[in-house]
């Protein structure tokens, strides 16, 4: 009797124990490994913070487990930490030298420096083509024999689906340069300075703008008081005219304690804005522009007097993650697309790119949710497990330096020149961070006080991550990481 009623018990556990593993293995959950660090412990219980709302992943370079691993396999926000998988699946696939082209073509005869006819601009998406850069572009077309263009400036931009201009922004701050959307013809960021300068007479206030566009008009309603330099924005509103999106209005009341304030701001459309700087720059230079803005495209048996490359992708990826540049990223994300899968580029063709990168290097995209590329977004999703993962297998790419390269350094440049400053720490650390609101993470290498080369990915997702807590807590992973 007692073997007989041995045999169901010995089943059921059996049964149990298969369905346990069924269970785990569907969801896809790893079990924790070492122990969360005393000094990550602290922040969390001083702040109670939630256990689910934190995932951690360190691994030393080589090694074939992690160090630490704690909800490692959960796909959470990154931030623009997610900029680290964009960057690197660009840089590996297109290569360190690669450059983006900007081509110029003469609609019309050339003759004693006369352009009679249009001058057509093609843009190649290239997401640095700042003022200085458009300046060399100018002049080198004047080394062509061109002084004066009878005709109209006719951009090109059809390298970038039109649907990648319609996408709506994070938090519906108009005119913020962080929320501009890609275009292909854009320059300069689309962004313009705005410097606020108090008037000697006590009662106005003085704009300059940098550069000066001469398409944008300023309604300046703002007006001086008396006071301290301080309050947000330093009571300055900037809003764009419903009825005419060229012109930008300036209210509220400026301090006379502030002897200069600046605001940033995106203005016009890519196409206007390059228009009204192309118009500023060809003065300057001593040429003439007689015709207008024109949107078009190059014809197919035409060749262009001028192709102008861009930066290199070594030198673009640096600026994208030294100073987390959203929309240099989101023309990364959309070239992926467009070179690897064919023009005209989309969100989708750059994110495909992006999961055959992966997957061709063996680590599968299962963890990943990408939206533009640049962290930009609330529906963004990776694991730190697979952030280490990609992080580790760039360490081998023969690519490294120029990848390392362009991570942040802590205590000396980017977003990381702030902290983790002192203590023999400083330059110890090469370190992509991520904010937005209830966000925050970091994603690198750190150099151990031993030597020693460790691989980190750090995410938090809770209502106090972007608050103080978020950066706390990250702070202290690494330094654990430091001291090993």
């Amino acid at each position: 009797m007692f073997k007989s009623l041995q045999y169901p018990l010995i089943v059921l556990t059996i049964l149990s124990a298969f369905f346990a593993l069924a269970t785990q293995a569907q969801e896809n959950i790893n079990p924790d490994i070492g122990v969360i660090p005393p000094g990550v412990q602290l922040v969390m219980d001083g702040h109670n913070l939630p256990k689910n709302s934190v995932s951690l992943f360190v691994r030393e370079v080589g090694a074939d487990t992690p160090l630490l691993a704690f909800n490692a396999d959960q796909a959470m926000n990154p931030a623009s930490a997610v900029k680290t998988i964009t960057t690197l699946t660009a840089l590996e696939s297109l290569g360190p030298a690669f450059t983006w082209k900007t081509e110029l073509y003469a609609l019309g005869t050339i003759a004693d420096g006369i352009l009679q006819g249009d001058l057509l601009l093609k843009g190649g998406g290239d997401p640095f083509l700042v003022e200085e850069q458009l300046r060399s572009m100018l002049k080198a077309l004047q080394r062509t024999g061109i002084e004066y263009i009878t005709g109209n400036l006719v951009l090109d931009g059809s390298y970038f689906d039109p649907s990648v201009e319609q996408l709506e922004s994070l938090d519906n701050q108009g005119g913020r340069s962080y929320n501009t959307n890609p275009n292909a013809v854009i320059s300069n960021f689309q962004s313009v300075a705005f410097y606020f300068y108090p008037d000697p007479n006590g009662r106005n206030v003085i704009i300059h703008t940098d550069p000066q566009l001469p398409n944008l008009k300023i309604d300046n309603r703002l007006r001086q008081v008396n006071g301290a330099c301080r309050g947000y924005q330093r009571g300055v509103s900037f809003n764009i005219n419903p009825n005419d999106s060229t012109q930008v209005i300036f209210e509220g009341q400026f301090p006379s304690g502030c002897l200069q304030y600046q605001m940033t701001r995106e203005v016009l459309d890519a196409p206007g804005y390059t228009f009204g700087l192309f118009q500023e720059l060809w003065q300057e230079l001593g040429g003439d522009l007689l015709g207008h803005l024109v949107l078009g495209q190059a014809p197919e048996d035409l060749e262009p007097i001028l192709i102008w490359a861009s930066s290199p992708m070594s030198d673009v990826i640096k600026s994208i993650n030294k100073f987390s540049n959203n929309l240099m990223t989101r023309h990364l994300l959309l070239t992926l697309g467009a070179e690897i899968l064919g023009p005209p580029a989309t969100v989708e063709k750059g994110i495909e790119a992006v999961a055959s990168y992966l997957e061709l290097k063996g680590l599968g995209s299962d963890q990943l949710q990408l939206s533009n590329g640049a962290g930009l977004s609330r529906d963004t999703r990776v694991s730190t497990a697979l952030l280490g993962d990609i992080l580790q297998s760039a360490y081998s790419s023969p690519y490294m330096p120029e990848y390392i390269t362009s991570l942040p350094i802590n205590g000396l440049d980017g977003t990381m020149r702030n902290r983790l400053r002192g203590n023999n720490m400083t330059g110890r650390m090469h370190i992509k961070t991520g904010t937005l609101d209830e966000v925050s993470a970091v994603a690198g290498y750190v150099y151990s006080q031993n030597n020693r080369t460790f691989v980190v990915a750090g995410i938090m997702n809770h209502e106090l991550a972007d608050r103080g807590p978020g950066v706390e807590l990250m702070d202290a992973l690494l330094t654990w990481v430091y001291l090993q």
